[in-house]
C-alpha cells in the first residue's frame, strides 16, 4: 500500500514527497526527498517515517504551529531604538 499524499518542491532538482505507506508490515507516514538528475533519479536517504502509532502524536504537534510561529523575523532598521531586551546590559 502506498498512497502519494503530496509533494514540494525543494529546488530545481529536488521534492520532498509525503506518502502514506506500508514497510516492513508497519503502517506510517514517510517524508523523503527525491532527486530528479542526470546521475541518479529517485529517493534519497534524506528523510523520516512516522508510525501509524506515533502518528495522532505528530499531527497534533505540526497543528500546534501557527502562523506567527513561521513569521520571519523582522530585519534591524537602522536608528531603531533597542528595546530593554535588545539592550546589552553591563556588569554593574
Amino acid at each position: 500500500m502506498e498512497k502519494d499524499i503530496g509533494k514540494i518542491k525543494k529546488n530545481d532538482t529536488s521534492d520532498v514527497i509525503i506518502r502514506v505507506d506500508d514497510f516492513g508490515g508497519r503502517a506510517g507516514v514517510t517524508i523523503r526527498e527525491f532527486v530528479t538528475s542526470e546521475r541518479y533519479t529517485g529517493f534519497t536517504k534524506s528523510g523520516v517515517r512516522i508510525l501509524a502509532s506515533d502518528f495522532p502524536k505528530f499531527k497534533e504537534m505540526i497543528n500546534s504551529i501557527s502562523d506567527e510561529d513561521l513569521k520571519e523575523p523582522e530585519k534591524a532598521v537602522e536608528g531603531k531604538q533597542k528595546t530593554l531586551e535588545e539592550e546589552e546590559i553591563g556588569d554593574y
